[in-house]
């Protein structure tokens, strides 16, 4: 068991002939915040519910808090944010969270603080009292996030928490999932809004048609490859003195050489300035999570994934 959260191991889940995960391995580790990320139909929604419960896998095993998926003890310290729900429109917010507090087996004495608390840091206190049937959908979506934080679990599941939230809502969203690393919560943030997700995440697990295509801390995935260089001086075609050093992309006002590291820079420079180029600056290139997403599912930029 990694620090006692969440190991997931050789997951398997089949629909009749249709395979919906195959041996996944995904971890999560106490006060980690991990994006689950992946196109429609990658799995990402099976793996949830496999987690929490919801559904059994056809074969694997895991653990959620030192104890089986299937055990009611493992999901007591879980929080969900489910990715489609509805709230009754004649109750308020608070009556919302009452209920929810009630299903929880939250003590009477210490209800009211936890529902309180579960509002402030869903920015819902000022409107608590209102009838969720009068929200916005990105106000409904924060009752559905309050209810995920309702008696301060130790592990919150997110399935895309951002939809109907504006801006605003999801600065706000990114800081509340920050504070709740700071407080020690590990959190799992299903997600296909890959800026989001690289804002905020340690670690990310991407997938594809069930299968693990990386898995790995963000720094990692997201590692610098290549060398944007700006040049003037140079006529287009390239000369093939440059040849060695890989394809080369024309990038703005500059050139990438993707297959250049860091230790092979001096070369190049040296090259250019024999070519008669005067270099005026070079720079890792910085991918985005949404690049290396593109890469690795060999979406060509533009395209959809």
């Amino acid at each position: 068991m990694v620090d006692g959260v969440l190991e997931l191991r050789g997951i398997q889940k089949r629909y009749g002939s249709r395979t919906a995960l195959e041996a996944l391995d995904l971890e999560v580790r106490a006060g980690q915040v991990v994006g689950l990320l992946g196109p429609n139909g990658a799995g990402k929604t099976t793996a949830v519910k496999v987690l929490l419960g919801l559904v059994r896998p056809t074969a694997g095993d895991g653990l959620l808090f030192g104890h089986a998926l299937s055990d009611p003890k493992a999901r007591a310290r879980v929080g969900y944010l489910p990715e489609l729900f509805r709230n009754p429109a004649w109750l308020t917010a608070r009556e919302v969270l009452g209920y929810h507090a009630e299903l929880l087996g939250l003590a009477p004495a210490t209800r009211a603080a936890e529902i309180d608390a579960a509002l402030a840091n869903a920015d819902l206190s000022s409107r608590a009292d209102d009838l969720v049937g009068h929200y916005s959908k990105g106000m409904q979506q924060r009752v559905g996030l309050a209810v995920a934080l309702l008696g301060r679990p130790a592990f919150v599941v997110l399935d895309e928490p951002a939809t109907g939230l504006d801006p605003i809502g999801r600065e706000e969203l990114r800081g509340a999932i920050r504070g709740l690393r700071e407080q020690g919560t590990s959190v799992l943030l299903n997600s296909h809004q890959l800026s989001e997700v690289e804002q905020v995440c340690d670690r990310v697990t991407i997938l594809h048609e069930g299968r693990v295509l990386a898995d790995g801390p963000l720094g990692d995935l997201l590692r610098p490859g290549g060398v944007r260089v700006h040049v003037t001086g140079l006529a287009w075609p390239l000369p093939s003195a440059l040849d060695r050093y890989g394809p080369v992309e024309l990038d703005g006002d500059a050139l990438a050489f993707r297959a250049v590291e860091p230790d092979g820079v001096p070369a190049l420079v040296a090259t250019l300035v024999e070519l008669g180029a005067s270099v005026h600056s070079v720079e890792p290139i910085q991918p985005t999570l949404e690049e290396r997403f593109r890469q690795l599912l060999h979406v060509p930029s533009g395209g959809s994934a």
